[in-house]
């Protein structure tokens, strides 16, 4: 029963995230256990956990009389995301520099680039996102990781679960956006020089590679509003962006 219980758990978070990331729950739609597990068709327990779990993530907020409303996002809330996770991430990485990471984890992220090399083609253009994507989650994991301090790692996995603030924000999932992915050559050469900075022990360097690293999500977003509005359809979340 405990399974199932968890099961459906998280069923619930996935299926209601992606339905107000798609704009399916628009931002400021208010939100009851009850109705939202008939949306769902499962008992109120796991629901009630999924919208206690969404409020955690920034998706929600709890309403004083009862229930939950989706919370709408202004541009400086998706900047201040961002900043925040180059923060976390970039001081991530100067503990890693300054304390030293293991050779066994600095060998386990390097082959982790390799194999992110390896999704480029020989056009600029040409990259299997896909596997790219699965990728950098698992390279910022591993950064999070590299310092050997659990408290550093659970902060920046927290910073990155802000809603806009995840390393794979506004990549172009598998629309064919050109100009995101001749981008990811550039994050791809970031990744390099995050972890030889931190495998030189410098401290100061990886913090700043680090951080800029994170504005890669910054500039995909301006670029899309400021030059392609027409691709924000295509990017989940961006429905919760209320200026």
């Amino acid at each position: 029963m405990k399974g199932d219980a968890a099961t459906h758990g998280g069923r619930a978070v996935i299926e209601l995230r992606e339905k107000i990331l798609s704009g399916e729950l628009p931002g400021g739609m208010r939100l009851f256990e009850v109705p939202t597990a008939e949306l769902l068709d499962i008992s109120r327990t796991p629901v009630r956990e999924a919208l206690s779990r969404l409020t955690e993530e920034g998706l929600l907020n709890r309403l004083p009389g009862g229930g939950f409303v989706v919370r709408r996002f202004g541009y400086a809330d998706v900047v201040d995301a961002i900043e925040i996770r180059g923060v976390m991430e970039g001081t991530a990485a100067r503990l890693a520099a300054e304390r030293g990471a293991s050779r066994g984890a600095l060998e386990e992220i390097g082959r982790t680039i390799h194999e992110l090399d390896l999704c480029f083609g020989d056009r600029v253009d040409d990259v299997d996102f896909d596997r790219y994507s699965a990728l950098n989650q698992v390279f910022h994991h591993q950064l999070a990781a590299l310092c050997g301090s659990e408290m550093i790692r659970r902060e920046v996995e927290r910073a990155s679960s802000l809603p806009f603030a995840s390393p794979s924000a506004f990549l172009p999932d598998k629309a064919n956006i050109g100009a995101f992915r001749r981008s990811l050559r550039g994050a791809q050469e970031q990744h390099k020089a995050i972890v030889a900075a931190i495998a030189a022990r410098e401290g100061a360097r990886a913090e700043a590679v680090a951080r800029e690293h994170s504005r890669t999500a910054r500039t995909n977003l301006e670029y899309m509003i400021r030059e392609a509005p027409e691709l924000i359809a295509q990017m989940p979340g961006l429905a919760l962006i209320s200026d």
